[in-house]
């Protein structure tokens, strides 16, 4: 199990992430969903503690506890005072090897998970985006949603999670992080007390990179809204070229002096909440832009959307853009930082992802360099298209752009 330490001695907090390299991307048809059951039932009792122990515990405390999985990881994680680390500690391990998956309380978590999943058909602004990614990678687990499908949840045993549970929790595929006032001699020497029993070796799983396919899916629904994604191919966490596309993002959408806010925002009025994304995976990755707009305007927003693209792929942004993109996400990254939250996600990804850390100068001094001629080549191959869309609104078609 690799562990990352920051010691920061200028706080009293202690932040603490248990890092899995699973998630839905490593599930298929039968077991999409079973990675976030297991999720849930990381909470649900162990042979010492029982869920409202556990619950009680932390706010007894003072701490927060909480997880979250996502298509290629899962992290379990807790903040509390730098006093109760090593109980912060000791707990997660508990729960990370000891939770018993209690059949009353499977049977329990799995009627909570069809709730979330019915909560979230609420949410049409984030089904949209679920249903751009199943868009844009059809036939690839890369489509998949986190929660599933509920007849998976149906169909889950307690067998199948520990089937899983034991193929993919292993040291080889974890990482714990640590962040906050605490030394590192201490963390080594508790990490090695509380996960001695943390053992096996994970059973690797074959991961063929996605082929993006610029398709189009709306889906008719009864709501206010017109819920509008489209999405061109992007890059690997890896590629060089994702520190070009972090500050096209921040130029297309990514701020309130952006072009699309400033567009259609401010200049027209034609959306509340408009923005540019970018989400990156191991061997691929997409760059998207949302809106939200009344259905009688959703095709002139989308060909609005469609036409500030193209006008960036063909004539690239300007000196003063890229300049003011460059100190708007050096500020942001670097006033994140300031919580222990913050860097022991940085710590935990980093070294999850990309087996390595990179340093916050390593990371200002990527941002600085990028030039001019390297963003205008990625905004050509990003802004170019092909698109994929999809849409959520009352309404049975919309054209792309």
């Amino acid at each position: 199990m690799q562990l990352v330490v920051e010691e920061i001695p200028s706080v009293r907090s202690v932040s603490l992430g248990v890092w899995v390299h699973t998630g839905s991307r490593d599930e298929n048809q039968a077991t999409n969903g079973i990675s976030h059951f297991i999720e849930h039932m990381m909470f649900k009792g162990t042979d010492k503690r029982t869920a409202r122990q556990i619950a009680e515990l932390f706010d007894g405390i003072g701490g927060q506890v909480n997880a979250f999985t996502s298509k290629e990881y899962t992290c379990y994680y807790a903040k509390v005072l730098d006093e109760h680390f090593e109980l912060a500690l000791e707990t997660l391990a508990d729960m990370l090897i000891h939770s018993n998956f209690a059949p009353e309380e499977l049977a329990k978590e799995r009627k909570v998970i069809i709730e979330e999943i019915k909560m979230y058909e609420d949410t049409p602004d984030d089904q949209v985006h679920d249903l751009l990614a199943l868009t844009m990678f059809p036939d690839h687990t890369l489509g998949y949603t986190i929660l599933g499908p509920e007849s998976n949840l149906l169909s889950f045993t307690r067998d199948d999670l520990l089937s899983y549970l034991n193929a993919r929790y292993t040291p080889d595929n974890m990482v714990l992080a640590v962040a906050g006032n605490v030394r590192a001699e201490v963390v080594h020497k508790a990490a090695e007390q509380w996960f001695s029993e943390l053992n096996g070796q994970r059973v690797e799983t074959t991961h063929i990179p996605p082929v993006f396919e610029a398709n189009k899916q709306v889906r008719r629904k009864a709501t206010e809204q017109a819920h509008i994604c489209l999405a061109a191919q992007g890059f690997a966490f890896d590629d060089p070229q994702m520190y070009p596309l972090i500050l096209l993002n921040n130029i297309v959408g990514g701020s309130s002096s952006s072009r699309l806010f400033q567009e259609i925002r401010e200049e027209r009025g034609m959306a509340y909440s408009v923005y540019s994304f970018y989400s990156s995976y191991r061997d691929s990755g997409a760059f998207g832009v949302y809106t939200g707009t009344s259905p009688e305007q959703a095709q002139q927003v989308v060909d609005l959307i469609g036409k500030i693209l193209a006008q960036l792929a063909s004539e690239g942004i300007t000196t003063a853009e890229l300049q003011k993109a460059k100190e708007q996400v050096k500020g942001s990254l670097m006033l994140s930082l300031e919580s222990t939250s913050s860097r022991m996600s940085r710590l935990g990804k980093n070294q999850l992802l990309l087996g390595k850390q990179i340093t916050l100068d390593e990371t200002i001094r990527r941002i600085n360099d990028v030039t001019l001629d390297e963003i205008r080549e990625v905004a050509e191959k990003v802004c170019s298209g092909p698109l994929a869309m999809a849409a959520i609104g009352p309404f049975d078609d919309l054209r792309l752009p």
